[in-house]
C-alpha cells in the first residue's frame, strides 16, 4: 500500500540526525464518554503551569501529552494493522480507565511532524483497543483493526464435505 508522504517526513525519516519529531496523535471515542479524548506522544507546548500540562495542537483539537512509545504496524496485504502502545504506569488513572470500560474504544492513530501538526502525514481510523497488559512499571495496549477485516471472503462454501444434507 503506498502512501503519500511529504518530503520533510521523508528526510526526517530517512535522515541519520534531524531535528523533526514526529508525534503520535490518539483520539480515542467511547459510548461511555462524553467527549473523545485527545492524546498526543510529545509535549510540543506548555498550556497550563499549575498543574504542569503539555499539549500538541492539530486541527482545532488539543491533544493531552500523555508519553507513549507506539510500534507502527507492518504494512501487508495479508494481515490486519496492530499498533502498540506502552505507557509508563506511574499514574493510574489510565488503569482505572481501562478496567471501567467493559466494550473496546474506537481509536484513530494519527502521525504528525511537530513542525506541521496540521497536516497528517499517516491516518489508521478504525483501530479498537485490544489486549491491554498492566504490570507495576508500564502498560502496554495493542490497538488492533476491525476483527470482520480478518474474515474470511467467501465466508463458506456449500460442498458436499460440509453439508451433506443438500446433496
Amino acid at each position: 500500500m503506498s502512501r503519500n508522504l511529504s518530503s520533510g517526513f521523508l528526510a526526517a525519516a530517512f535522515s541519520q540526525e534531524t531535528d523533526e519529531v514526529v508525534i503520535c496523535l490518539l483520539t480515542i471515542t467511547h459510548p461511555d464518554l462524553s467527549t473523545p479524548i485527545y492524546l498526543s506522544s510529545n509535549p510540543t507546548e506548555r498550556i497550563s503551569d499549575d498543574p504542569l500540562i503539555y499539549a500538541t495542537n492539530s486541527r482545532g483539537n488539543q491533544y493531552l501529552t500523555l508519553p507513549f512509545d507506539f510500534t507502527m504496524p507492518d504494512d501487508q496485504a495479508d494481515s490486519a494493522p496492530r499498533i502498540q502502545l506502552v505507557v509508563d504506569n506511574t499514574q493510574r488513572e489510565l488503569v482505572g480507565l481501562l478496567r471501567s470500560i467493559s466494550t473496546p474504544a474506537t481509536i484513530v492513530v494519527e502521525i504528525v511532524l511537530a513542525s506541521s501538526p496540521d497536516h497528517v502525514e499517516i491516518a489508521m481510523p478504525g483501530l479498537q483497543l485490544g489486549n491491554a497488559k498492566i504490570t507495576e512499571q508500564s502498560v502496554s495496549i495493542d490497538l488492533v483493526a476491525d476483527p470482520l477485516v480478518n474474515e474470511p471472503f467467501p465466508g463458506g462454501s456449500f460442498t458436499a464435505g460440509a453439508f451433506p444434507g443438500l446433496f
